[in-house]
């Protein structure tokens, strides 16, 4: 199953030019500790950053930053790590642990912004496959010795 299926398609972003303070709002109203960072080209939201509260917190107030005078792209770390939308769930995981990150922004074939695919979205997705493995072991048991009774 590619990630597309299963990533947030309501992403709260932000572009390079807005302050830091214009960010960690649109977190608070949204309730989020990470915006996407895009370009826009043609209509389309290009990511090329990520911006969290840790960002926020580590790299501009506890340096003495003003946020408000602050912009995001000196916030945001240098590099952007991205998953193709028909990638599956395991390339992601990988890609997660290999950067120490728990969100990736999920793009399609030209690049385009999709959507975002967090930690808690691969949990929630590998918990409901556990459950129907585990209700499939319950299920081939009891077929088992009910079978075995009318043999």
């Amino acid at each position: 199953m590619g990630v597309g299926k299963i990533c947030s398609r309501d992403v709260v972003f932000a572009r390079r030019n807005e302050s830091v303070a214009q960010a960690a709002h649109l977190m608070r109203e949204h309730h989020v500790g990470t915006v996407v960072v895009v370009d826009e080209r043609n209509g389309r939201r290009f990511p090329v950053g990520m911006l969290t509260d840790r960002d926020i917190a580590v790299g501009v107030v506890a340096l003495g930053a003003d946020p408000a005078k602050s912009n995001v792209e000196g916030a945001m770390p240098a590099e952007v790590v991205c998953v193709r939308d028909t990638d599956g769930l395991g390339r992601a995981v990988a890609l997660m642990r290999a950067q120490g990150v728990r969100r990736l922004p999920v793009i399609d074939a030209s690049g385009a912004l999709v959507g975002v695919l967090s930690a808690d979205d691969v949990l929630e997705v590998l918990a409901e496959e556990l459950y129907c493995l585990g209700g499939m072991m319950v299920r081939g048991e009891r077929y088992e010795r009910e079978h075995r009774k009318a043999a």
